[in-house]
């Protein structure tokens, strides 16, 4: 029997606001434990929350960016259970009104576009965080992160394999980006995700029992856990069993999941609408400010690189996947890269070097890729002296110009210097010479080679190549 993959993703963005949703405590991540915490946040008795208009705002960006329903009248409810990093056992968020419904979001898979659809986007506040402590039984609990926005963003069930889950995740995270309403750290928790994961018989339109995996901390980790749980669950209905509907850990380090508790439903946290807090009315005119302040958005961007920089798609679709990287491109094709050698260059190159890391951290300021890549069209120095600078440059993050006249790299390009050693190459390889002039011209190769040795490298590879073929052709 073949199976029909369902997938389903809620992703929790941390909006980029200097303070928490309900109080003026800081967001700011790495503090000692519990010392960005107030009353407020800690749920004392006898305090009232008041909303963090910025968080509202960020929330109609991300909601117009995926051409959502903005609702004008929205509100908060509790979302009541208990747990150790809950100091209110209750967390504030929102249910039956959200801020933000019926979106969509394109991606791309093996040249495939597919749209998928968004259920709705919510405000709440994040929880606290549990720390384990491996050489006893205890835990501890860090409240600085209580109380921090979050944008719950629920897909439609529209995936249908780890694939497109990953390209989806990676196309609201480059959104969030673009936006800059969120950092989209993974690895300290801004950007966090939960998968719901089912398998039906194709044909069939009854969803199959889902499980939901949880503590999945980059895009690697999710689409690993979903290829994961698809095989166990396909095993599990090919040996006539039924799968249970829980909530599941992904454990990367034997890369597998385990069970960590029963699904919960809607009804079991037993909603209601917040008291403390008064319904959210947003005006159709601020709505409307807010669309003027939009940046341009990934896809328009990847459009306007294939047009304006005449890229091709897969490039265009590399550079603006992230809203920095495409920033850096536009920034030392300014400076005077030409529009292709810069997007190979970073392509290659840069990323190669970042291994992972951001753009941003890298050395190598845009303006001084451009400068560099500027110097090998103009002859100042070779391609393959270019790249040896460049790793100069990620290392000191000097401009290229400095590098080159500290190492004596400039390009030997004098025809008079050059010819004296074509000459004396060719003196020395009498048999190559005579294969050369019997047709084996192949041989060219070899005898700039030869130069290229002599000079380190520095020789002009255009002049040597006429300089080679005019004393060969005499």
């Amino acid at each position: 029997m073949e199976f029909e993959t369902v997938i389903g993703l809620e992703i929790h963005a941390q909006l980029k606001t200097k303070s928490k949703i309900f109080c003026g405590c800081s967001t700011e991540f790495g503090a000692p434990p519990n010392t960005h915490t107030c009353q407020v946040c800690l749920g004392m008795p006898g305090v009232l929350p008041v909303l963090n208009k910025k968080v509202v705002e960020y929330s109609i960006k991300m909601g117009l960016a995926t051409g959502s329903t903005i609702n004008t009248f929205n509100q908060f409810a509790r979302k009541n259970y208990f747990y150790p990093d809950l100091p209110k056992g209750y967390q504030t968020s929102q249910f039956d009104l959200p801020i933000v419904e019926f979106g969509k979001v394109e991606i791309e898979v093996d040249g495939k576009q597919k749209v998928v659809g968004i259920t709705r986007m919510h405000m709440e506040e994040d929880a606290g965080k549990l720390i384990h402590d491996d050489r006893k039984p205890v835990s501890y609990v860090d409240l600085n992160r209580t109380g921090t926005p979050l944008l719950e963003i629920v897909s439609e069930p529209d995936m249908r394999s780890p694939e497109e889950a990953y390209a989806y995740l990676r196309k609201v995270h480059a959104i969030l980006r673009y936006l800059d309403i969120c950092d989209g750290n993974m690895q300290e928790g801004s950007f966090r995700c939960d998968a719901n994961i089912s398998l039906r018989p194709f044909g069939q339109e009854e969803f199959g029992i889902r499980t939901e995996l949880k503590n999945m901390n980059s895009f690697k980790n999710v689409q690993a856990a979903l290829e994961y749980e698809e095989r166990r669950q396909r095993d599990v209905l090919l040996d006539g069993g039924k799968v249970v509907q829980e909530t599941l850990l992904w454990d990367a380090d034997r890369n597998r999941t385990e069970s960590m508790r029963g699904k919960e439903e809607a009804h079991d946290y037993r909603y209601f609408p917040c008291p403390d807090l008064i319904p959210v009315v947003i005006d159709e005119e601020w709505i409307e400010e807010i669309r003027k302040t939009l940046p341009e958005l990934p896809d328009a961007r990847k459009e306007r690189f294939i047009s304006d920089y005449a890229l091709p798609e897969y490039d265009a679709g590399i550079l603006t996947a992230s809203r920095d990287l495409a920033d850096y491109f536009e920034a030392a094709v300014e400076s005077g890269g030409k529009a292709k050698k810069v997007s190979n260059w970073i392509m290659t190159e840069l990323l190669r070097e970042l291994k992972g890391e951001d753009v941003t951290t890298c050395r190598v300021k845009p303006e001084q890729l451009g400068a560099l890549l500027q110097m090998v069209d103009e002859g100042t120095i070779s391609g393959k002296i270019a790249k040896t600078v460049f790793l100069d440059m990620m290392e000191s993050g000097k401009d290229p110009g400095l590098v080159v006249k500290e190492k004596n790299l400039l390009q030997v390009s004098d025809q008079g210097e050059l010819l004296a050693l074509v000459r004396e190459i060719i003196a020395a390889n009498p048999g190559q010479v005579e294969e050369f002039k019997g047709g084996k011209t192949k041989l060219m190769g070899y005898f700039v080679g030869q130069l290229m040795q002599k000079t380190q490298g520095k020789a002009n590879p255009k002049v040597a190549n006429e300089l080679f073929a005019g004393e060969l052709n005499k």
